[in-house]
């Protein structure tokens, strides 16, 4: 196909260039909307590749759309670029050895995904101008995927209600689709406050505001038994009021994160969660304030863009590693538990898994992974895809059976084998992008199959109306 080959090529020629603004955001790894540094990187980019950029869309500080061409199609290529806390790690180590104790990383690879985003819109623009092809590719700078849901506020702000499709990517062990359906989600912080009281001399005038963040712990462990079998509950206690045992606790909060397969679900299992909080004020004698975090949909599959995207990722192929790809690899994979190796083979067919205990860095694209596979994670992308038929692919940029969320992330995402697995998606995405655009009929099949999906539904936002 004339257009693989042309975008290899145009992504060939400024390999250097993305591969430099990649390690550049790998430098300042920076939380959910606050990725300054991160998002102006990437604006410069697109600036400078001839595309006109709004900034602050959806009325997030670190968003922004960069657009090329005008009329339809309009293809979106989606990038993250946000980072986790607690994960600081020197690049190119086999050893946990922070840059910054307790500081700040990209242990989900969302400086190789915005990137590799970035030059998957870039290399479809250029060959947009040599061919003189019509319609206009949309790079959407989305902050916040791992904390605050950046691309569901700007779904909600109908940013995405004209695009014909959408692609983007994940850096991963194995390549492949994200055609799975995901978890939605939902997340909250309860504020409980209470009355602060000399422990000892006068108990009775106290009322604790950390023995209410236990009781309501103590009820949702109780609740996990009677809820649906995909669900998933996850709480962290953010504030316990302070450090004195001599003092009643009068404020402490908890964070909790509700996941299920549809948003219904998760709304429901929110109100029960909210229920046992209210029990447990009642129980202390305090009060509380609820505080939304963030909120996901769950992902919609799309079986017609997977066949298109499925080809290029085969088409493209996996990249060629060097004796130093391997031996850093096999140092990783000796800083990793036997579950997280086995975790590499969950889910796939018996001559699949037989080939990858051959591998220290996975060479091989395994078959499609079933569209009604339910992946126990979230994303932000599901808002996306509600209202745009969206796709993934799936590249290897990490030893095989590196969990995400690790140092040992971060520590290969700023090495060539990391390097590499973007390159790759790039020239999936484009390819992918281009024979879309091309054909319009893949673009009817694709909207068609997301009505029949959706069985009559259409998209909501979770996002409370008075969060801004």
């Amino acid at each position: 196909m004339k257009s693989m080959k042309t975008i290899s090529n145009l992504i060939e020629q400024k390999k250097d260039k993305f591969i430099a603004l990649s390690d550049k955001i790998w430098e300042v790894p920076e939380l959910y909307f606050e990725e300054h540094q991160s998002s102006a990187y990437l604006i410069e980019g697109l600036e400078e590749e001839g595309f006109h950029v709004e900034r602050g869309v959806a009325g997030l500080n670190t968003s922004f759309v960069g657009s090329f061409g005008t009329g339809k199609p309009v293809v979106a290529v989606l990038g993250e670029f946000d980072a986790l806390p607690g994960l600081s790690q020197k690049k190119g180590l086999s050893c946990h050895d922070p840059v910054v104790e307790n500081g700040n990383g990209h242990g989900c690879g969302h400086n190789l995904l915005g990137t590799g985003a970035f030059a998957a819109a870039v290399a479809v623009k250029e060959y947009m101008e040599q061919n003189g092809l019509q319609g206009t590719v949309r790079y959407y700078g989305c902050p916040a995927e791992e904390n605050g849901s950046g691309k569901a506020f700007m779904t909600r702000a109908g940013l995405f209600d004209d695009v014909d499709v959408a692609f983007s990517w994940h850096p991963w062990d194995v390549p492949g689709l994200m055609n799975v359906k995901t978890l939605a989600n939902y997340s909250a912080r309860f504020k409980f406050k209470g009355k602060s009281a000399h422990a000892a001399a006068t108990p009775h005038l106290g009322r604790s505001a950390l023995d209410a963040v236990e009781l309501m712990n103590v009820g949702v462990n109780y609740l996990r038994e009677h809820m649906v079998p995909d669900a998933r509950i996850h709480y962290a206690v953010t504030d316990t009021g302070g450090t004195s045992p001599n003092v009643v606790q009068a404020n402490a909060e908890v964070v909790y994160l509700i996941r299920a397969s549809e948003k219904d679900e998760v709304e429901s299992l929110y109100e029960r969660v909210h229920d046992i909080a209210r029990g447990a004020a009642l129980m202390t004698g305090t009060t509380f304030d609820v505080e939304f975090v963030g909120t996901a949909s769950n992902l919609i599959p799309n079986s017609i863009l997977a066949d298109v995207m499925y080809e290029h990722l085969v088409n493209v192929g996996v990249p060629s590693y060097d004796e130093t790809d391997m031996e850093f690899a096999k140092e990783i994979r000796n800083t990793l538990s036997e579950e997280d190796l086995n975790s590499a083979y969950a889910g796939r067919d018996w001559e699949t898994v037989k080939k990858l205990k051959e591998k220290v860095i996975t060479d091989l694209i395994p078959p499609h992974t079933s569209t009604e596979a339910i992946l126990s994670g979230s994303t932000d992308v599901g808002d996306v895809s509600w209202v745009v038929p969206t796709m993934q692919c799936l590249t290897t940029c990490f030893a095989l059976g590196t969990p995400l969320h690790t140092w040992q992330v971060v520590s290969q995402g700023a090495t060539p084998i990391a390097h590499k697995g973007m390159l790759q998606a790039a020239k999936v995405i484009a390819s992918t992008a281009l024979q879309v655009m091309e054909n319009p009929t893949i673009i009817e099949q694709a909207k068609a199959e997301l009505v029949d999906r959706l069985d009559g539904k259409s998209y909501y936002s979770l996002i409370p109306d008075s969060v801004k």
